[in-house]
């Protein structure tokens, strides 16, 4: 495995791997690997002639008042794991290699799906990811880069972003890697105490509820939220807690009627944000609604 720290190296390699007519499959990471972040991989190993990896973390997607500084960086570790998965590349270049000038003036927004769900809360975070991804896929040139679906709002508004600028890279959806008990596999589940921990899988218990609901039923959707709400508020009593937002919406983020039952034959996404102490977990689940 080969540990590229700037853009012009990673830039004459995969020039050189292009030339050769191979293909290039990318998973960018802010570091902090786990089990998620490996499926990325091997999925990327199988399908790819060459496995290249980032590990940056991006300072202009964090708020002024996230945790930025105190972001885990374990590199040692990371490369290790990137080794063991069979990483051609590690791609891990110093703020000042993809900010050489500071804090960009350009940066790119993808309306409507930026300022909704998480947008609401971490105003300009989806703009901080949208440039940085775009200046990785500038970097790398990957033929197919790899995403997980725990960052639904992420995966949407990269795919979007993708398209119109006409960039030339196929995104691939995986399926989000669970604990035993459920919870989404996270950089920030390290943040929970051990009662927030033992609590948390509430999240994704409350999410399956409601996607149950939602499968055939003629029930309003907001009657199928309230029961996912109730689940979710009775699993995480003991803990403090603020929900963010527990809501319903197509698999583009277009928002459904709350007051009619769901929209048959279509797949829907039930999508919340929990903020436990220091942690804010974002999880999701899609349904098939019945036809």
């Amino acid at each position: 495995m080969r540990v590229i720290t700037t853009v012009r190296g990673v830039r004459e390699a995969t020039s050189a791997i292009r030339r050769c007519g191979r293909r290039i499959g990318f998973v960018p990471t802010m570091g902090a690997l786990h089990a998620g972040h490996l499926s990325l991989m091997r999925r990327a190993r199988r399908e790819n002639d060459v496995l290249i990896v980032s590990v940056f973390v991006n300072p202009i997607q964090f708020g002024p008042r996230e945790d930025f500084n105190r972001y885990p960086r374990p590199f040692a570790r990371d490369a290790a794991l990137c080794r063991g998965a069979a990483v051609d590349i590690l791609f891990h270049p110093t703020t000042r290699q993809m900010y050489p000038e500071g804090a960009p003036a350009t940066r790119i927004h993808v309306s409507g799906i930026s300022d909704i769900l998480c947008g609401r809360f971490r105003p300009g975070h989806f703009d901080g990811v949208a440039t940085v991804v775009a200046k990785l896929f500038a970097a790398v040139v990957p033929d197919v880069a790899y995403f997980g679906e725990k960052d639904y709002q992420q995966l949407v508004i990269v795919r979007r972003m993708t398209e119109d600028l006409n960039l030339g890279v196929r995104i691939v959806a995986c399926p989000t890697v669970r604990e035993p008990d459920g919870l989404a596999m996270s950089s920030r589940n390290a943040y929970l105490s051990p009662r927030e921990r033992a609590a948390a899988p509430a999240i994704h218990r409350a999410l399956a509820l409601t996607a149950r609901e939602l499968h055939g039923t003629r029930t309003p959707v907001r009657v199928c939220i309230a029961e996912g709400l109730r689940s979710l508020r009775e699993g995480l009593r003991g803990v403090q807690y603020t929900v963010e937002y527990f809501t319903v919406m197509d698999e583009t983020l277009r928002p459904i009627a709350a007051d009619s039952p769901p929209p048959r034959g279509i797949r829907l996404r039930v999508l919340t944000a929990v903020r436990l102490s220091s942690a804010r977990l974002i999880d999701n689940i899609g349904v098939h609604t019945h036809p």
